[in-house]
Order: structure tokens, then sequence, then C-alpha cells
């Protein structure tokens, strides 16, 4: 299964993720993945990649496509793939198809996991990190037993300045300005699915499965 996995913050992309990866037995493929990679292997984009990033700068289009171009035609992807993080505007999603085509392959699915934004509010703004030792709570999902305290050794939890609403807001709205584009794009492909990220984690995973199997 060739497959891109589209979510807004908060909506719980790397738990299914996690369940596809597993599944399929296919690579987790994203942007900053592709690039550490790439660096790593001593490719010429790699290099050219990471003297941008260093230098504080934007990848440009045509490094960043070079690179997944790469990547896509490593032997562990010819079963498939997960895609997280790219593309992010609809000029790469037009040279992801042209890359994929390339390598005779077409996308099966862009899954979109979609969660309300005051759903999403909640989730991002819920977070408490242990002071101590950096354990994590979330005061709807997974609350401590003790309000403020952690339950591994006593510390005080705080929350994040970038987990307040505000911030919050904001990486929503940026992520909804970029993404429809997206949306529309891969809708018109008649690959997108739409799945409702506000049910249960195993129902939310039951649902992917079953979309993804009437797709084979």
């Amino acid at each position: 299964m060739q497959i891109l996995l589209m979510g807004p913050p908060g909506a719980g992309k790397g738990t299914q993720a996690e369940f596809l990866v597993e599944t399929y037995a296919i690579p987790h493929i994203s942007t900053g993945d592709m690039f550490r990679k790439a660096q790593a292997d001593g490719t010429e984009l790699g290099l050219e990649a990471k003297r941008y990033m260093e230098a504080g700068d934007l990848v440009p289009d045509e490094v960043t496509i070079g690179i997944v171009r790469e990547r896509l035609a490593e032997d562990d992807c010819k079963k498939g793939f997960l895609l997280d993080g790219f593309p992010r505007t609809v000029g790469q999603a037009e040279a992801l198809k042209d890359i994929l085509n390339d390598l005779d392959m077409q996308l099966d699915a862009a899954l979109n996991i979609e969660v309300a934004e005051e759903e999403l509010i909640k989730r991002l703004t819920g977070r408490r990190i242990c002071k101590t030792c950096g354990a994590t709570y979330h005061t709807v999902f997974n609350p401590p037993q003790t309000a403020d305290v952690c339950d591994k050794d006593g510390g005080p939890l705080y929350q994040r300045k970038d987990d307040n609403e505000e911030t919050a807001k904001n990486r929503l709205s940026v992520y909804a300005g970029q993404t429809q584009p997206l949306i529309d794009y891969y809708e018109k492909e008649g690959v997108l699915v739409r799945i409702n990220g506000q049910q249960d984690v195993g129902q939310v995973t039951e649902d992917i499965k079953q979309a993804l199997e009437a797709r084979q």
C-alpha cells in the first residue's frame, strides 16, 4: 500500500502511523527522516539540504523533491510506504505524482484524520509535564492521580508555553490554511479518505483498516 497520512496537530497521527507500519510492513517516511538519512548517506542532495538547514533557510522544493525521489526509489518502498509530512503544497503533490509515475507506483489513499477544532484545542492544551523526571500526562486523557503532581516521583507538573490555547489556535489555523488545498487536490484525484478522528482510538484504527481494505 502506498499511503499518505494527513491530519492536524493533536489528531493522533502518530498512533495510527504505528498501526499502519506494523500492519502493512511498510516504512514510515517523514520529511525529517528523509533529510537525516540523505545527510547520513552523504548524498549530493542530502549535503545540499544540510547547507540550507545549517544556514537557517528553508530547503528549496527542488531539493526536497529530489530527496523524496531518492527515498521512494529504495528497495524497502517497493511493497509500499507511509508518507508523512510531504507533500505540503499542491506543487509538491504534483511532483509526488510524477515521481510515483516514474517508479511505476500510484498513491492508494490519502488518509485525512479529521477532528473538530474545539476537540483539538482540548487535546493540545491538556498536556502536563513533570519538571523533575519529564513524565507526560494529560488533564483529560491521562491525568495524574493527584492534580499537578507526578505519579512517579511527586514532582510538580507544568504546562509548556507552546501548549496554551492561543498558540494551539494559531498552529491549527496555519495547518488549515496550508492543508485545505491539498485536501481539495486529493479529493479530485479520487484518493482522499476522510477519517473521523474524534472516536475512540481503536475505532479510528478500525475505520482506517476498513477503508484501506476496500481499496486493495
